[in-house]
């Protein structure tokens, strides 16, 4: 392969130029502004680009494209900066697309059930505009991210065991691919079986095949009833199993959330709540009146004959929409258990039989940790979370962190499962690709060869160094 400008120092000055008159003040190389785009949420360290680009159509990303293939630049792309793996950091310079201000919703169908958007539009913003007409968009990570990004890392969330993911929901795509050729993935229609499947090829490659410019995406009626309840147990093994048993049985949970004694002891300090700190599971049931009752007494009955207790509605709109504000921002609140430190992030995604013992035990494994560990998950598709919080300039913590990422990644894999069930791979996960897909890794490697032969899309992410 042919290799862009590796460690870039600074950026040729031909690219320059071409991009200032391109962008005019939507270019630039300010230092705050690089800093703020070479990185993510979680610990990963912050790689500056040497410059950022902030664009408002699909040829105006495909111009810089252009530009960038002829110099052999690299090009991270950038929605809201929420992601955990690092995936927006620039380890080898180059330039940001800052896709966040592509932001506008394009044509909404009701009688198709899909709108088309723009890569910068959020899940709370589609939805806000969404709710006049009946309808809502359901995947949801929980942060403010953008749901390019949202396709990009082919993520899922708290609706996911009801709605799927990402790759069940966006239809087609349109990207501007390395050479700057801008192409549609497919059209609208609901199935399709000609050639091959380009938007999913796409969806989860985190910009390292090509860059998301427009997205069409599948939308649902609001259910007419909602209700939320929570239910706490002894245990983590028991909380998990009535969840894996209510899926097993057929009972369409809407949500289905795990958190662990030390997620609802930092939820009580950081909302200043009285959540019982012993594992806890939040339930969100959708449906008519009459189905949502009948699925929550279902999941109650199980749940009390696993030795779960006080299991309690959400009474109202205000508290639901409490319940899911306190779920949603757990990530801030197990960090501010520690002040100063980051979060590391992690996740895996296993069987959903096989879910209950790898809780129990990488519970076990965290339990002599010397940083505060928390356990939190979508346990009604197998996915679920670590948060280890450390210092990230700590050689010792970064190590034992390192020591129980690695444990559990593999243990996951080892029970035919995935290093990561939402997250993605970005560098942090890069390492157990080998590992997860064998063989398969070499396929992947053709494929990049084939779609970006210079290397410049978002290099460094995903595939393991040769």
């Amino acid at each position: 392969m042919n290799a862009p400008f590796l460690n870039l120092t600074e950026l040729p000055a031909a690219l320059s130029g071409g991009l200032n008159a391109l962008l005019g003040g939507r270019f630039s190389t300010s230092l705050p502004d690089r800093e703020q785009h070479g990185r993510g949420e979680s610990y990963h360290a912050m790689m500056p680009p040497q410059a950022v680009c902030r664009v408002q159509s699909t040829e105006e990303v495909a111009a810089i494209v252009r530009l960038c293939a002829e110099h052999r630049v690299p090009i991270t792309p950038f929605g809201a900066g929420t992601s955990l793996e690092g995936h927006v950091t620039a380890p080898h310079g180059g330039i940001c697309i800052d896709l966040g201000g592509m932001n506008r919703i394009l044509t909404v169908r009701p009688e198709d059930l899909d709108v088309t958007i723009e890569p910068g539009v959020t899940r709370q913003q589609l939805n806000a505009f969404l709710r006049d007409q009946g309808l809502f968009f359901p995947v949801d990570p929980g942060a403010e991210c953008t749901i390019g990004g949202m396709a990009a890392t082919r993520a899922s969330g708290t609706n996911a065991v009801r709605y799927g993911t990402m790759r069940e929901n966006v239809i087609s795509v349109t990207a501007v691919m390395a050479d700057g050729t801008i192409v549609r993935t497919a059209g609208r229609a609901r199935k399709s079986s000609a050639g091959y499947d380009l938007t999913r090829l796409l969806v989860g490659s985190e910009g390292t095949l090509g860059i998301i410019t427009e997205l069409t995406i599948r939308l649902y009626g609001i259910p007419e009833a909602v209700s939320a309840a929570t239910c706490t147990f002894p245990d983590v093994a028991s909380a998990v199993s009535t969840v894996v048993t209510a899926i097993q049985c057929g009972i369409p949970v809407a949500r289905a959330e795990f958190l662990d004694g030390r997620t609802m002891k930092a939820i009580n300090r950081h909302f200043k709540a009285d959540f019982a700190e012993t594992p806890t599971l939040f339930f969100e049931f959708h449906g008519t009146k009459a189905g949502v009752a009948e699925q929550a007494q279902q999941v109650e009955e199980i749940a009390k004959s696993l030795n779960g207790t006080n299991f309690q509605w959400a009474s109202g709109q205000e508290e639901l929409n409490r319940l899911w504000h306190v779920r949603h921002n757990v990530h801030y609140a197990v960090q501010g258990m520690r002040p100063g430190a980051r979060v590391w992030g992690t996740d895996v995604c296993v069987p959903l039989s096989q879910l209950t013992e790898l809780m129990r035990s990488t519970h076990a494994d965290t339990q002599d940790a010397s940083f505060y560990v928390t356990m939190v998950g979508h346990v009604g598709d197998g996915n679920f979370h670590v948060g280890l919080i450390i210092d990230p300039d700590n050689p010792a913590e970064m190590a034992e962190a390192t020591a129980i990422n690695d444990r559990l990644v593999k243990r996951a894999i080892a029970l035919e499962g995935t290093a990561t069930g939402e997250h993605g791979v970005g560098t942090g996960k890069r390492k157990f690709m080998l590992l997860e897909h064998g063989t398969g890794v070499g396929i992947m490697r053709t494929i990049k060869q084939a779609l970006d032969p210079l290397g410049i899309l978002n290099p460094g992410k995903v595939l393991p160094d040769d």
